[in-house]
């Protein structure tokens, strides 16, 4: 991954904003991909390979940068077997684990706030 200067904007905006609990608790499930490859690792080991074939969508090169910033953030433990060919599972960490009933909670109030804004969105008109 890149590195920033450590007194640039962004960096001292960082430093600021992980200041806040909440902030700190996005910033690490927060990016596109992140909570889906959380929620399919939930109580189970997979290969990059399966993890792809969940997400068909996604390139290869962007999967590998998600599940490395997970493994930094200890969200997802990578476990490469000494095979020929070399075989890597990813899995859940503890911590990542407890964050599962959050998830659910989540998917549960967007579900029940999809449905109302879907009903009373007004068409909009260019």
């Amino acid at each position: 991954m890149a590195t920033r200067k450590k007194d640039s904007t962004y960096s001292n905006n960082e430093r600021w904003i992980i200041e806040c609990d909440l902030t700190y608790a996005v910033n690490k499930i927060g990016g596109r991909w992140k909570i889906l490859i959380l929620d399919k690792l939930a109580g189970r080991k997979l290969r990059f390979s399966e993890l792809k074939k969940e997400f068909p969508l996604i390139t290869e090169r962007m999967l590998t940068l998600q599940l490395r910033a997970l493994e930094e953030d200890g969200m997802v433990k990578r476990t490469v077997y000494a095979e020929v060919p070399p075989r890597v599972e990813y899995e859940l960490t503890e911590m990542a684990t407890e964050i599962g009933p959050i998830f659910k909670q989540l998917s549960m109030w967007g579900s029940k706030h999809r449905e109302k804004t879907r009903h009373s969105t007004p068409t909009r008109k260019l």
